[in-house]
Order: C-alpha cells, then sequence, then structure tokens
C-alpha cells in the first residue's frame, strides 16, 4: 500500500523574530497515521533580531522494496516565504538527487522514482532550498535532512558454508561436540526479528542434536560405532524471525564421519595351521604365514606376532608384515628332518596400541597352534669340520700323510662318500688326497721359505649322486726346519788405506737367516782356516750376530796388492747347524792424512773430484740441443733459398707475372724469350730463371734438342717428360703447360705463339669490340694488317 509522509516547514521571512519547534507526532507501526509538520511561528519582539532564518529538517522514513506502480511518495517541503503565486523555486541536491529522489519545485513534494534495498543502501542525505525565480537568489540558507530506509524481511539467512566436514571419534559419549555451524542474515537486526536466526535440525536425528540460538552439533545417541556405521549426513535448518510462522529460512549439509578407536581386539579365522618347510631350508628363510583379522584401522589394526611357547621355540621366529600385518614364521636354525621331523609352536597377536578405555571389552590378543611337518631332501655330505687346520714340517718326504677330512651323507641312505682337491685352490698340484678315506698327503716337496701357507678347498661328493657334494677349507701350515746357511746381509766391498795402521777397523758385518727361529738367530764367524794364519787381516765375532774386520799390519803396497779377498765363515746355532762362507772384497787405496780415499789402482770407489753422473747427463743434453738448433738452422736457410722472388696470391709460375697486368704481346720480351719456340736450338741451359733465386746445388743437365722441330706442341710435351724424369730439376720450370691453350678451345687461342705457324690471315678487328682491356692487343694486331695491306 502507499504511505505518505508529510513533513511541513514553515520559514516566515522579514522582520526578525523567535522560533519554534513544534513537536513531532509519535511514530506507529513503523510508520506515521498522519502527516508530520515543521511550523516555524513567533511574535515581534523586539529584543531579538536575526538576519536570516535557517532550515528546520527531520528525517524521512521510507519503506524498502516498494512494489507499486507509481513513484513513492516521501515528504513535503515548504518555506514560510512561500505565498502560492509561484515565486518560490524548491531545489533539491544529495544523495539520489534528480535519480532516486525528485522534488516538485512548485509544491516541494519529494517522491521516490525507483525500489529502494536497505541493503544496498540505508540511508540518504539530501539538501533542500528555495530560490526566488526571477533573482535566482535563495530565499532561505540551504538545510540537510536525511531519508531512512525502513526494514522488511526479504532476505533469508545464509549460511558461511555450502557443506561442512567434521569428525569425531567413535564410541563417543552422549553430548560430544562436532561442530559448529553459522548462518547470517542481511536484514537489519536492529529492527523487528527479520535478522533473528534460530537453528533446527531436518535430518540426522537421533544421532544429533543442534542448539538453537548458537548453532553447535552435538552427539545425542551412545556408542555410536565406526565398525557398524562411518558416515553421517546432517541437514541443519536456519529461520529467522525467531522462527516463527511466516519467516525465511536456508539449510546447509554437515558430513560428519566416526573415526576409529581400538575398540576390537585381534582375532585368528582358524585355530591350527599347518606347515611344510623341507629341510634344506635357508635360514631367515619364510615358512608360512599367519594372520590376525581386526576390525579396527591404521594403527589401531597394527599387530604384533610372537611366538609364545612349543617345541620350535628356538628353531623358528615370526616377524610383522608392516604392510599386510601378517606374522611370517621364519627358520632360525639348521632344519634335520633325521633329528626332528615335526614341530609344534603356539602364536600370539596382540595390538601394539591399547586403548585403556575399552579393556572392559576383553584382552586384544589371541593365539593360535602352528603345526610344522620337516620334509626330507637329498642333502650333500657333511664335514665333521667347518675347516681343518693341519701342520706339516718342510723336510717332510713325498707322499707323507699330513692329515684327514671326514664327511658323511646325513640322510638316511647313507650314501658312500669320495673325496677330491678342487685344483682351482691347489695349482701347483703340491697336495693329493686319497678318494676313500679322506688323508691329504704331499706330492711334491715343501719349503717353507717360498710358502709359509698353503690354503686348499677339498670337495665331498656323494658316489651315486655327484651333484650332492659339499666343500669345506684345509688350511696347511708348513713348519720350519733349520735347512738355510745364514749369509750377509748385503754384499761388502770396501777399502783399506795405504797407510792404515794395525788394528785398525775397516769393515763391520752382519747376516741373515731364511729359517724361522724361536729363540732368535745367533750367529758366529770366523775367518776360513786357508786365511786364518796367512791373511793380512783379522776378524773379530762382536757375539751379537755382527763382526768387525781389522788391519793386521801397518802398511799396504797397493802397487804391490791393489785387492783382497777375505773368506768369512758365518754359522748358526740351529740344529742341525748349518753354515756359509762369503767373501769380503778390501781394495787398497790411496788415502789423505784424515783417511779420506783418493784413488785406488783399480777403478775407484768414490771419486770426489769428477763429476757426477747427473752433471755429465745435463752437458749431454746441452750438446744435443745445440747440435738440434744448428740442423734447423741450416734447414730454414736452405729453404728460404727456394723461395721465389714473386710472391702472390695467384702466381701460377707462368710467362704472365701477375694477372692484374694485361702485358705487351709479342713485344714484351722482358717475361720470356719467345725465340726459344721459334728455334729450339738457340735454348741457352746455362740461362737462369728470373723469377726464383738461383739454385746451385745441381749443374743443369744438357739435354738434346729436337731436330727440325716446328711443333710448338711436340717440343714443350718433349720438354715436359725431360723435366718430369729429371731429379735434378728445379721444383719450377719456366716452360709450363699453360703456354698452350689447345685446339678445342671455343674462344679458339688468342696466344700470339700460335700465331706464327698460321699460314692464313686471320682478321683481328673483333678485338676492338671486347672493350678497354684488349684495346692494347686490337691496336697491335690491327697496325699488322694494315702493314700487310700496305
Amino acid at each position: 500500500m502507499r504511505t505518505y509522509h508529510c513533513f511541513w516547514l514553515l520559514f516566515w521571512a522579514g522582520q526578525p523574530h523567535q522560533s519554534f519547534l513544534t513537536p513531532l507526532s509519535k511514530r506507529t507501526s513503523g510508520f506515521p497515521e498522519k502527516e508530520k509538520v515543521l511550523v516555524l511561528s513567533g511574535n515581534n519582539r523586539q529584543d531579538l533580531h536575526r538576519s536570516k532564518r535557517s532550515w528546520m529538517w527531520n528525517q524521512f522514513f521510507l519503506l524498502e522494496e516498494y512494489t507499486g506502480t507509481d513513484y513513492q511518495y516521501v515528504g513535503k517541503l515548504h518555506s514560510d516565504q512561500d505565498k502560492g503565486d509561484g515565486s518560490l523555486k524548491y531545489i533539491l541536491s544529495g544523495d539520489g538527487a534528480g535519480d532516486l529522489f525528485i522534488i516538485n519545485e512548485n509544491t516541494g513534494d519529494i517522491q521516490a522514482t525507483k525500489r529502494l534495498d536497505r541493503e544496498e543502501k540505508p540511508v540518504y542525505i539530501l539538501r533542500a532550498q528555495a530560490i526566488n525565480r526571477r533573482t535566482g537568489r535563495p530565499v532561505e540558507p540551504e538545510s540537510e535532512f536525511i531519508i531512512k530506509i525502513h526494514d522488511i524481511n526479504d532476505n533469508e539467512p545464509m549460511f558461511t558454508k555450502d557443506v561442512y566436514n567434521a569428525s569425531i571419534p567413535e564410541m563417543s559419549d552422549v553430548g560430544t561436540f562436532v561442530v559448529q555451524v553459522t548462518a547470517t542474515d542481511a536484514d537489519d537486526p536492529t529492527y523487528g526479528n527479520s535478522a533473528k536466526v534460530v537453528y533446527s535440525i531436518l535430518q540426522g536425528q537421533p544421532y544429533f542434536s543442534v542448539e538453537s540460538e548458537t548453532g553447535i552439533i552435538k552427539t545425542a545417541l551412545l556408542n555410536m560405532d565406526r565398525e557398524n556405521r562411518e558416515q553421517y549426513q546432517v541437514v541443519i535448518q536456519a529461520k529467522d524471525m525467531g522462527g516463527q510462522m511466516g519467516g525465511l529460512s536456508g539449510t546447509t549439509t554437515v558430513n560428519i564421519t566416526l573415526t576409529d578407536v581400538n575398540d576390537n581386539p585381534p582375532r585368528f579365522p582358524q585355530s591350527t595351521y599347518q606347515f611344510r618347510a623341507p629341510e634344506s631350508t635357508p635360514l631367515d628363510s619364510p615358512v608360512g604365514r599367519i594372520k590376525a583379522n581386526d576390525a579396527d584401522v591404521d594403527e589401531n589394526a597394527e599387530i604384533e606376532y610372537s611366538i609364545t611357547e612349543g617345541d620350535g621355540y628356538d628353531m623358528f621366529g615370526i616377524t610383522t608384515d608392516k604392510d599386510t600385518q601378517e606374522g611370517i614364521i621364519i627358520v632360525k636354525k639348521v632344519l634335520d628332518f633325521e633329528n626332528k621331523n615335526l614341530y609344534i609352536l603356539k602364536v600370539e597377536a596382540a595390538n601394539t596400541h591399547v586403548d585403556p578405555r575399552f579393556l572392559y571389552l576383553g584382552p586384544f590378543k589371541d593365539s593360535a597352534t602352528v603345526r610344522i611337518q620337516v620334509e626330507d631332501v637329498d642333502e650333500p655330505p657333511m664335514f665333521s669340520r667347518p675347516a681343518y687346520i693341519m701342520e706339516v714340517k718342510e723336510d717332510v718326504p713325498v707322499n707323507s700323510i699330513i692329515g684327514t677330512v671326514t664327511a658323511q651323507d646325513p640322510d638316511a641312505a647313507k650314501n658312500p662318500v669320495k673325496y677330491s682337491v678342487d685344483r682351482h685352490t691347489d695349482m701347483d698340484r703340491v697336495f693329493n688326497i686319497n678318494s676313500g678315506n679322506g688323508s691329504i698327503f704331499t706330492s711334491k716337496p715343501l719349503d717353507r721359505e717360498t710358502l709359509l701357507w698353503h690354503n686348499i678347498t677339498v670337495i665331498a661328493a656323494e658316489i651315486n649322486n655327484p651333484k650332492q657334494s659339499s666343500r669345506v677349507p684345509v688350511f696347511i701350515k708348513v713348519l720350519d726346519v733349520n735347512d738355510n746357511a745364514p749369509e750377509f746381509a748385503m754384499f761388502y766391498e770396501t777399502f783399506v788405506c795405504e797407510n792404515a795402521k794395525a788394528e785398525q777397523l775397516i769393515q763391520t758385518l752382519s747376516a741373515v737367516d731364511k729359517d724361522d727361529s724361536y729363540n732368535g738367530h745367533q750367529f758366529s764367524f770366523s775367518l776360513a782356516p786357508e786365511a786364518a794364519s796367512s791373511s793380512n787381516f783379522t776378524l773379530q765375532d762382536n757375539r751379537d750376530n755382527t763382526a768387525g774386520i781389522f788391519t793386521r799390519k801397518t802398511r799396504y803396497n797397493r802397487h804391490e796388492t791393489s785387492t783382497y779377498f777375505l773368506p768369512v765363515v758365518i754359522s748358526d746355532n740351529d740344529y742341525p747347524i748349518q753354515s756359509s762362507t762369503e767373501t769380503v772384497t778390501i781394495r787398497v787405496c790411496a788415502c789423505d792424512h784424515r783417511g779420506k780415499m783418493l784413488s785406488c789402482n783399480a777403478e775407484a770407489l768414490i771419486h770426489p773430484t769428477g763429476l757426477s753422473t747427473g752433471a755429465l747427463i745435463a752437458i749431454l743434453l746441452c750438446i744435443i740441443i745445440l747440435l738440434v738448433t744448428v740442423v734447423l738452422f741450416a734447414a730454414l736457410r736452405r729453404q728460404r733459398k727456394k723461395e721465389p722472388l714473386i710472391i702472390s696470391k695467384e702466381d701460377i709460375r707462368d710467362n704472365v707475372v701477375s694477372y692484374n697486368d694485361e702485358g705487351g704481346g709479342e713485344e714484351d720480351t722482358q717475361a720470356f724469350d719467345i725465340g726459344t719456340l721459334r728455334n729450339p736450338e738457340a735454348i741457352d741451359d746455362n740461362k737462369l730463371r728470373r723469377d726464383i733465386v738461383p739454385e746451385t746445388l745441381f749443374m743443369p743437365r744438357r739435354t738434346a734438342t729436337a731436330r727440325d722441330n716446328t711443333d710448338v706442341r711436340d717440343f714443350i710435351n718433349q720438354r715436359l717428360k725431360e723435366n718430369d724424369t729429371d731429379p735434378t730439376a728445379p721444383p719450377y720450370d719456366s716452360l709450363a703447360t699453360y703456354a698452350y691453350e689447345g685446339n678445342g678451345s671455343v674462344a679458339e687461342s688468342l696466344s700470339s705463339l700460335e700465331s706464327v705457324t698460321t699460314d692464313g690471315d686471320q682478321d683481328y678487328d673483333y678485338l676492338s669490340d671486347w672493350g678497354p682491356r684488349f684495346k692494347k692487343l686490337a691496336d697491335m694486331y690491327g697496325s699488322m694488317d694494315s702493314d700487310k695491306d700496305s
């Protein structure tokens, strides 16, 4: 319906007077029952003077979402100076003036032209003014007033999410918080109940409930079990107007998931399990798998398996497969069908994460019986030891037995076994074995000093089934016997000075022995019997495995005897005693007063004044480098002699030196003597080329001239053949094949050489048509034609 709000703004102009405001009528039912009027009145009091009155304003109220066909009436503005004669004009400005709000400039009536929405803009501030039409001047000051849009319930509640997702643990108590939903209403919360929202549950009972004012969803049923039902869908409604009849509403969906708790113990689907395992099953290999079922998920379903009792408690083990939660039974010790062929185990499965709240449901573990039957297989022979260690003296005779290995078939058949040596471990065939009883004996002599340990492998195989075989390592240590005589630790060659004094130490000797001695070596030194009495030197045993050589006389003469050979006998103290005779070489040398050797009769051991080997090598290298430098220098000089005097990028070694020069034809005789071609007998062999440096290493060889050779082609071919076969010919020939062009050229020959042999007359006028490059040639041959004509 149409609602009228009327405000009269009365203004008196003229003499100054006091203003009074008449109170407005009270608002009823959301809009006024009658017009509201502002009246400006007063009397002529002389004590108050005012030059101009201001507008008296108030606020207008307008309902939103107007659906009428006419403009919606807002109110009326009026000035006390308006006499009704149309002399005043009302003007409106501010929010929406002229667009949303228009004013009758004659009457001051304000109307709204469009539907207004409070949610878009709740308040409009405008300014009004009355002006004189004739003068255009305002009769009152501009005044401001407000138009407030009254709300109606035109917006339904909207949830902040279209779909809510929440989860709670299963078996939760009644009243457990799940999630809170929130809805908002765009209507004015300060006016009526348009924005007052109330929540209710449309779907999800009796499992869940919602608080009407807060939107908090809680559990409403006890012991909800995830294993029975995991997903719930709850529909919540939000309704405005406090939930009263006629209110608008909106809904949302809440998806609630029950999360798992450990409320279910593991259970074996059967009480007994049967498995079979061959006795040859390797250690840590699986025998079988068992699984206990648990209705829970994730960590609540994790199971730990263990063997609690049974006669195979130490023979088998069990592990848990983390991916499948299965128990894997594995072999911990070697199985033997002949010893035991049946094992009975008790296996227990228990949860690793137990929730104390649900212990009242019973123990969270279960047990089952596992029977494992061991199957017999054909096994290879088994040695009595995993490895054998034997010892033998190095002086034992060949074919001596040093030890025995034993193997037997572990099967009930007890098949016979034969033995052999793996020759890959005994390439030299030092040992052999009796194939029947496993006794190992030597087949070659042993030497501890050559090889202390022999590591061989013995193979035992069944005679009936050679594929069934096993191996065992045999370590043979060769024991030492005293079979090596001691000897010098190094080769001794020393010298004695001619001016040496008696009893002077000239050399200290030491010895070594290849044999092993548990108590340490003890060597004795002495001169050989043939040298003990007649020697010029004496030997002193120091009793510490060393000995010293001393001079027996005062002076020695190198001219009489330059070298002495002193035999020394070295003996050990082991059994049997071994001894050897070693020789010490002593040279007689000239020495200075300090005993430093100067020279010896034979090649000096040390030459203090000579050059060292490094110095000699350095001098030799310098000489070689100098010779190489001289040779390279000479080769470069020789190469420079052969370089042509004319160096050009387009040099073809022809009589035409440069292609940039046109040449003078037959008149130009500087580059080539044309007379040579005309008279081959006139060749001067001693005439040198002018385009290269003369070569004087070989004398030019004189060749026989061709008699009566008038053909230039034959002459050139002959000269070319001679130069090709002449080893002394220089690298460049003054007579090149380019001088003859040939008869088959389309352009024909332009050479002046061929013109000499031509019998007929030729016309050279076409040369003048070839351009300035051939001008010289055209002048030459053109003048020749004119001479003939004359």
